[in-house]
């Protein structure tokens, strides 16, 4: 049987999910919640684990945007995938600020562009501009820079 404190269940399992990979203060919230502790002992835990530098959103947050960016995702995405990870709204836009000025999404864009226009060449050119243009969007880069990518090509 086990005999630790709920708080100590609750450190435990933090430190575990903490093991794997890098978490957001919400993200944790959200798993002690479905684990079933109470919002006293989730507080305690939480404010245990920031207090000892394990659980930092602006860190958190920066590394996620530089994950993101070496897998060539655009601003708008990563800015959608960092709101559902429960970060504050002036960690995400701080961080997009760092970004913008070294990220040349039009270049990533054009990059993207040409590799997967020569994979889809033989279709027909205005369904694969548009394929292309739909999967662009998918990967969050504006469609302003992906409609002028296009329409350079």
């Amino acid at each position: 049987m086990d005999r630790r404190s709920p708080i100590e269940k609750a450190r435990a399992y933090s430190f575990l999910l903490l093991k794997f990979r890098l978490r957001s203060e919400g993200e944790l919230y959200e798993r002690l919640k479905r684990k079933k502790f109470d919002e006293e002992t989730i507080d305690a835990t939480l404010a245990f684990l920031k207090g000892k530098g394990f659980l930092d959103d602006g860190y958190f947050a920066k590394s996620w945007v530089n994950s993101r960016l070496k897998k060539n995702l655009g601003s708008r995405r990563i800015k959608e995938e960092l709101r559902l990870k429960g970060i504050n709204r002036e960690i995400i836009e701080r961080e997009l600020r760092r970004i913008k000025a070294d990220y040349p999404e039009a270049e990533v864009v054009k990059g993207i562009l040409n590799s997967k226009f020569k994979k889809i060449s033989s279709e027909d050119p205005l369904k694969a501009k548009r394929r292309i243009y739909a999967y662009l969007l998918r990967r969050g880069f504006s469609s302003e820079v992906v409609l002028e990518a296009l329409n350079n090509l």
